[in-house]
């Protein structure tokens, strides 16, 4: 066995790192009007219906190393898991040390870690650590797409024809419902 799990896709994860991809965002002329609260509530709307489009676990890292907070926190909100870090921990060295816990997963291949951010340097220590690597404009992009197609499956989805009455029937009497209407279109 090459290490994969017999049968089974990888679970899919992917980390981001949440004021880098807020500040590339405001770079890109979305979210100036947002304050910085407005902007993490929007990123963090944004890909709740992302994870629930794509399937994947969502960890979003929001640094508070200027800060006065004691200690590291955690909330769970859908699909997405975020991280505000303790005073004097910056964002980047909280995500190096999650991919340095999961690589045992990431080598077995039994999880793929795609880490969401433009900084060169961290992209590149993650990439040692097994994970691969994405900018915010390519998260923000693969979002995008991702929503619309969902979205288009959904109206195109035919919707199936239902008959309430009937499901309620005992299936004997559906099926002697049935051959009475197939009975009754063969004479006429």
């Amino acid at each position: 066995m090459n290490g994969k799990r017999a049968g089974k896709a990888p679970r899919r994860m992917l980390i981001v790192d949440g004021y880098n991809i807020i500040n590339a965002r405001r770079s890109g002329g979305d979210m100036d009007s947002y304050s910085l609260a407005d902007a993490r509530d929007r990123l963090l709307s944004d890909l709740m219906d992302y994870a629930g489009y794509s399937a994947q676990q969502i960890v979003l890292v929001f640094d508070a190393w200027m800060s006065d907070r004691a200690r590291r926190t955690e909330e769970r909100h859908g699909g997405v898991t975020v991280v505000y870090t303790q005073k004097g921990e910056i964002a980047d060295r909280y995500i190096e040390r999650l991919c340095d816990e999961l690589a045992g997963d990431i080598e077995l291949r039994r999880l793929e870690v795609r880490v969401a951010s433009s900084d060169a340097l961290e992209q590149t220590i993650i990439l040692g650590r097994g994970a691969t690597r994405m900018s915010a404009r390519e998260l923000m992009i693969e979002m995008e797409q991702l929503r619309a197609t969902g979205i288009r499956q959904i109206i195109e989805k035919p919707v199936p024809r239902r008959n309430p009455i009937a499901e309620r029937l005992p299936p004997e009497v559906r099926q002697r419902l049935e051959q009475m209407r197939k009975g009754s279109n063969s004479k006429g």
